[in-house]
């Protein structure tokens, strides 16, 4: 069988969510990273292991795209959100997408916490993110997204940030049987038109959403990548499970699978077999 030159081969986008919401989840990404087996990574810099995550990835700037992954659910948000978290706690994301879908949201409450989790990102890191995704993927609802766009489109400009596209053609989500990846995608469609329509540079196509922690990744895998093309976006959530992570999340057990297979010769092999490789480099995608 003749193998596709590796020159040849299509920049797949595998992204890593939740980077600092655990030590564990935190170090599984890095050593993922060092590997070459990811592409980028959204980190959670509201949540309490930020600064000594953020000082560990620092070695990694350039080679991979480090992002912020606006958090507004189940976690404490930065500073005082007296309508969204009267509480001291965000929302679900049940009661975050209602509040969405019907306007009710405090977009004044969530651009000033969005400001303050860059303001931290950039503290230290010493710079801004590549890019703008959200943890349950809430940057993609009504109002959140246009908040979102205007921080990349303005604050984020000159550093040519990106943000996260979740929409994907009907014909690959068809080829993929996957009805929470249709959900995710349809939610996801108005950020894209918003995006394209202001020239916002983002991801081509999404995939890697299947029922995590009833199949394993390596199983879903063949599937997820159906369609996948250069800068299309393959999301994980790898990690070593720990204590800390069973406190804030209710992902665990499966995400040791995740970390596994990534690293494995058969996720590499069924790349090169689709013609695909890990991107690599920042700030992505090209």
């Amino acid at each position: 069988m003749n193998q596709i030159p590796p020159a040849a081969l299509a920049p797949l986008i595998v992204c890593a969510d939740d980077y600092a919401i655990a030590p564990g989840v935190s170090r599984a990404i890095r050593e993922l990273a060092e590997a070459g087996r990811l592409s980028a990574t959204g980190a959670m810099t509201a949540m309490p292991r930020w600064t000594e995550a953020a000082a560990a990835i620092k070695p990694l700037t350039g080679r991979i795209a480090i992002g912020l992954h606006l958090t507004l659910t189940m976690q404490k948000p930065l500073g005082a959100m007296p309508s969204l978290a009267p509480n001291g706690t965000l929302p679900s994301i049940g009661a975050l997408s209602r509040r969405a879908q019907t306007g009710r949201l405090p977009l004044a409450e969530i651009a000033a916490e969005l400001a303050r989790q860059l303001d931290k990102f950039e503290t230290h890191l010493g710079r801004p993110p590549d890019f703008i995704d959200g943890h349950q993927h809430v940057h993609q609802l009504p109002g959140v997204r246009d908040l979102v766009l205007d921080a990349v489109a303005g604050r984020l400009a000159k550093h040519g940030a990106w943000v996260r596209d979740t929409w994907d053609a009907p014909a690959n989500l068809l080829r993929r049987f996957s009805s929470e990846g249709a959900i995710v995608a349809l939610l996801g469609s108005g950020l894209h038109a918003r995006a394209r329509a202001r020239g916002i540079p983002a991801n081509r196509g999404f995939t890697g959403v299947y029922p995590f922690g009833k199949v394993a990744l390596g199983e879903a895998m063949p599937r997820l990548l159906a369609g996948a093309r250069a800068h299309t976006m393959l999301m994980v959530h790898p990690g070593h499970p720990d204590a800390e992570l069973a406190a804030v999340d209710n992902w665990v057990e499966p995400r040791e699978g995740e970390f596994a297979y990534l690293m494995s010769e058969g996720f590499a092999q069924l790349l090169a077999r689709r013609g695909l490789r890990v991107a690599a480099g920042a700030p992505l995608p090209g």
